[in-house]
């Protein structure tokens, strides 16, 4: 399924008025309690069209959130893709010139290439230099179930399980184009105390994706306590959240040719039940499930050669 097919149900918040921010860098708020604590990071539309991560920090800033405790920053991550965001053509803004999610490794970031969002990525390094904990907001491409991206180490497992929403995790290791924002410096170091989080709130439009990104910020945030809890429970649904699946991601499929193509319309978290089921072509190389009851994590739409074309996984304790 397309992008295009996908109904646009949000409307993209005007983040214009936090362009000045508070730390020298445009679209950056970092909002101090004068108390001692963490310095907690809730970062939206790393992909610039991707609505539900505005929704949530456009939410915080208007009820006029301060922390407790320690210091939270807001962050506008990509906003020049983000402003570019045009209803007509969607999938248009979701970068400038590249994944702004595929940049956070030293190598690259202190390498000579440049685009938009290098500069940017540049630009925002020192102030997650300065993150403990980070909470990054997404969306999907396909009308997949919300889940928490926790990465491959037990400390990103113990946040997502401890905020408890949304109700799938998966444990990954990211992808073979590059190193993702939340698995940056001391949030990827099992030596570090730092920490981070990615969730994945819906498909990019629908509408069910901006509580989602509410309720995983308030969630988030009150678990670390560095909110007013009753301000967080006063937003929250009632009902409590379903208890959370883990889902082992084993491998990813890097696509090789310009001539991928899956067999049937998969959405992401289906269970292949058989080893062996060949589920796309890459050429003329099937692409086959390694093991029984192989779970699908977020098939892409994007079938381009170095692109990771779906991950796989299986539930675990």
């Amino acid at each position: 399924m397309s992008e295009k097919t996908y109904k646009i149900e949000l409307t993209p918040p005007d983040i214009a008025p936090y362009r000045s921010g508070n730390t020298g860098v445009d679209f950056v708020t970092t909002l101090d309690s004068n108390e001692p604590g963490p310095h907690v990071m809730v970062n939206a539309v790393v992909h610039g069209n991707e609505l539900c991560g505005a929704v949530a920090v456009d939410f915080l800033f208007k009820h006029g959130i301060r922390p407790t405790r320690g210091k939270l920053t807001l962050s506008f991550a990509n906003h020049e893709a983000y402003q570019r965001f045009d209803p007509s053509d969607p999938s248009a803004t979701r970068f400038v010139d590249e994944d702004f999610n595929r940049l956070w490794s030293p190598e690259v970031l202190e390498g000579p290439r440049d685009s938009v969002e290098l500069r940017r990525a540049r630009a925002l390094r020192p102030i997650i230099d300065e993150a403990d904990i980070l909470l990054d907001i997404h969306s999907m491409q396909t009308g997949c179930p919300p889940l928490i991206m926790a990465g491959p180490l037990p400390k990103g497992r113990e946040l997502a399980a401890a905020v408890g929403f949304p109700a799938h995790v998966v444990i990954d290791a990211g992808h073979a184009a590059g190193r993702r924002m939340r698995d940056y410096g001391g949030f990827g170091d099992p030596l570090s105390a730092k920490n981070a989080i990615l969730v994945e709130c819906g498909q990019h439009w629908e509408a069910s994706s901006g509580p989602v990104a509410i309720e995983s910020t308030l969630r988030f945030l009150r678990h670390l306590d560095v909110i007013d809890p009753g301000f967080a429970n006063a937003h929250l649904r009632e009902a409590p959240p379903a208890p959370q699946k883990f889902i082992e991601g084993t491998e990813a499929v890097t696509i090789k040719t310009d001539r991928f193509e899956f067999v049937d319309e998969f959405h992401g978290l289906e269970t292949i039940p058989t080893a062996g089921t060949v589920l796309a072509h890459d050429g003329d190389e099937p692409i086959v499930t390694p093991y029984d009851d192989c779970v699908l994590i977020m098939p892409s739409r994007r079938l381009q050669p170095g692109q990771t074309a779906v991950r796989f996984g299986r539930y675990i304790a």
